[in-house]
């Protein structure tokens, strides 16, 4: 049976949900409208003045080559960062589940790289990876591998996605283990007696149980690998090969921080909002049919 709360008047509803309705303001609504504006005129460098050209900064934006593969290098970076991610927390969190000596400290240390800034990260695999610097750069010289992102960009590429990834597994990490220990083991256990190995239970019992917790930390990933990367981007940019690494959220700073185009990068972020939203409804209108609460 649904419960609902009935107030007596308007306004304390009003006064509860008035500061989100606010912060909503404030932090989105108002900027997306300035960025919304922004995109449909032209800025000179220095803003001393500005015309009104529709959507012809759009019309560029689509005719230029570099963009388009900018569009398709961040969604093969979205897709593998959030796969690559939540598959590894996934499987620590299974191990961390049984019960194993010391999985306290193991536990913690698991989660302490989701405090790490996405600068720092950044920092850290390029002393680790840095072709003349990094300690397991020289490992892969040793073995053989050729390995230099400065030239390479599948190089460059593999690098963003690993630091990225590594980053977020600690926060998916801690909502699978969450998941994990919110499973009743009387169900696992009944699978256990009806002869089901544990690979088997974990297909059939575990992981139908764990989508809700799936379907949310796919959606909270995507954005993740959108927007909350730049950092990691910006900082290893300068151990990357020259547009190999140039995601949406990179490119808007990049073309209008740096190249002074405040117009077009203004309509790379409305263009980069609607990607997102686009992909969030469509988890929430078909991926989430998928989902057993």
């Amino acid at each position: 049976m649904e419960r609902r709360t009935v107030f007596d008047g308007w306004l304390l509803p009003v006064l509860l949900v008035l500061p989100q309705l606010l912060l909503t303001g404030f932090f989105f609504l108002w900027p997306a409208g300035e960025a919304i504006w922004s995109s449909l005129i032209r800025e000179d460098p220095f803003g001393l003045g500005s015309t009104f050209v529709g959507l012809e900064n759009f019309s560029e934006l689509f005719a230029d080559p570099l963009y388009v593969e900018a569009i398709i290098r961040t969604v093969i970076f979205c897709a593998v960062v959030s796969l690559l991610s939540m598959s590894v927390a996934l499987l620590l969190a299974v191990f961390a589940d049984h019960h194993i000596a010391g999985r306290t400290i193991y536990r913690t240390l698991l989660i302490w790289p989701y405090a790490v800034a996405p600068p720092v990260v950044g920092v850290l695999w390029i002393f680790m990876l840095h072709p003349s610097l990094g300690i397991l750069a020289r490992g892969l010289r040793n073995i053989g591998i050729d390995w230099n992102p400065l030239l390479n960009g599948d190089q460059a590429a593999l690098l963003i996605v690993l630091a990225a990834a590594w980053k977020q597994i600690s926060y998916n990490f801690l909502f699978f283990l969450a998941g994990l220990q919110s499973i009743p083991r009387s169900v696992l256990e009944a699978a256990a007696i009806d002869g089901a190995r544990p690979m088997r239970r974990f297909w059939t019992v575990t992981f139908p149980l764990l989508s809700p917790t799936i379907f949310f930390l796919l959606v909270v990933n995507i954005v993740y690998a959108f927007f909350d990367t730049f950092g990691i981007i910006d900082t290893m940019s300068l151990c990357s090969a020259a547009k190999a690494t140039e995601t949406l959220v990179y490119k808007v700073y990049s073309d209008g921080l740096l190249g002074g185009n405040l117009g077009g990068s203004a309509a790379q972020s409305v263009i980069l909002m609607a990607i997102v939203i686009l992909l969030t409804a469509v988890q929430f209108r078909f991926v989430e049919r998928k989902v057993t609460y």
